[in-house]
């Protein structure tokens, strides 16, 4: 007994001497102070960035439901949007959809066993997917509008109507203007632009199903200029197949992504006329890699100073950097497998190239080199979150909108209290105008 009351008394000393410091110990192991994070907001403890640097504004826009004739419709698959200024959001958009409640959950054994729709934490209805979702189908990359085949298997007036496809809002979301005039003609409008350096403002639709992009007064009277042919698909200075989206220099030349059936960037000088071409068929599935050859040229974005181009190159997951000039590549970088990178914007304050992406549902920035600087972004249907993202603006008071072709809405956010000004998306170039 005493041996062994020794040695515990030994061993006791022994902790004790080890720890005898004991309180410097644990200060010692007490991690320091961060120096620096990547919180959107610095000084904020906790949070995950949910929405990022920004906060959504609630109820905007307002239900297509509460203009009068429009009881029972909603928004349908939302395609792009542009804020000349907070007062004045330009959208276009595939027709409209019926307001509908999420339905309860229910075994849909005629497709298979242990299946059930809708399932929880995903939107219910993809406003872009599905036989009788917003018109007109032939929406993917390779789809043929003109293949009866693959048009819209919906009912028109109950499924779908296709009514107010470019619509102008205000500040507080209201619809204040409707370009009905145009839905007959309209096809797939798919983007919506002001040229920052044109001082009469006019507004370029982009019509994908039509091959061509429209320009209009401001007001959305007239039509001034027509860029392609309409209803002619081709691959010269006179057509396109597809085009999906534009971006402009200061001199007002501008390009244009063309698109999800041709494999190519087209430059016009800022009379309409037709100067270059770049880009040649990737190989399919993904795999291209070689620079100046595409699959699916969606988004671009020019930088004002250097007149580079930054292209998303969609289907193969990269961005390609052409010389605004010459057309020839001078750079690329990946953006990630699993990344559908749909638009670009390149802002006023050069911060850097920043994508929206809708399977990831990221919104992300990169320096001019591709290094990663920020994203944030989740999937989901509740405000902030994100179904296929497609096209993005920002305002002068830092307001940043978003639109969903899946989700089937427009969102407006703007900055947080606090937030870090290198995570928010720069203004866009007013040149010409305020």
């Amino acid at each position: 007994m005493r041996t062994r009351a020794a040695l515990f008394t030994v061993m006791a000393a022994a902790f004790a001497a080890g720890c005898g410091g004991n309180q410097n110990a644990v200060q010692q192991e007490t991690p320091a102070a961060p120096q620096f994070g990547f919180a959107a907001v610095p000084d904020e403890k906790g949070g995950l960035d949910i929405t990022g640097p920004y906060e959504v504004v609630p109820d905007w826009p307002k239900p297509l439901s509460a203009m009068p004739g429009h009881e029972g419709w909603s928004w349908g698959s939302v395609q792009g949007i542009f804020a000349e200024n907070p007062n004045r959001v330009y959208v276009v958009q595939r027709g409209e959809l019926p307001v509908m409640q999420r339905p309860a959950a229910r075994a849909i054994r005629d497709i298979g066993p242990s299946l059930s729709f809708p399932v929880g934490q995903v939107p219910f209805r993809n406003a872009s997917q599905g036989p009788a979702s917003s018109p007109p189908g032939a929406g993917g990359p390779g789809a043929d509008p003109d293949d009866p085949k693959q048009q819209w298997q919906g009912r028109m007036g109950i499924d779908a109507r296709w009514e107010h496809t470019i619509v102008v809002l205000n500040a507080a979301g209201d619809v204040v203007e409707g370009w009905t005039q145009w839905d007959k003609m309209m096809r797939r409008p798919h983007a919506v632009y002001v040229n920052p350096w044109d001082a009469e403002k006019h507004v370029w639709i982009v019509d994908d199903h039509s091959h061509a992009i429209f320009k209009m007064t401001n007001d959305g009277k007239t039509i001034v200029q027509t860029i392609g042919t309409p209803n002619e698909k081709g691959n010269d200075g006179a057509h396109f197949n597809r085009p999906t989206f534009m971006a402009f220099l200061p001199d007002s030349s501008f390009f244009v992504s063309d698109g999800y059936n041709g494999n190519r960037v087209a430059k016009f000088d800022k009379d309409g006329k037709f100067v270059w071409t770049s880009g040649e068929l990737g190989e399919p599935g993904g795999k291209e890699t070689r620079p100046g050859y595409f699959n699916t040229v969606h988004g671009i974005a020019a930088d004002p100073v250097t007149r580079r181009v930054y292209v998303s190159d969609r289907s193969n997951r990269r961005i390609q950097v052409l010389d605004g000039d010459s057309g020839k590549v001078v750079d690329w970088w990946p953006v990630g497998t699993q990344t559908n990178l749909q638009f670009l914007i390149v802002p006023a304050d050069r911060s850097g190239v920043w994508g929206f992406a809708d399977t990831t549902a990221k919104i992300a920035k990169w320096d001019f080199n591709g290094k990663l600087l920020y994203s944030w972004g989740v999937l989901g249907d509740f405000p902030g979150s994100f179904l296929n993202m497609h096209g993005a603006s920002t305002d002068q008071e830092g307001n940043l909108y978003t639109v969903e072709v899946g989700g089937g809405r427009a969102q407006k956010f703007r900055p947080r209290a606090g937030a870090n000004p290198a995570y928010l998306v720069g203004p866009p170039v007013y040149a010409a105008w305020k």
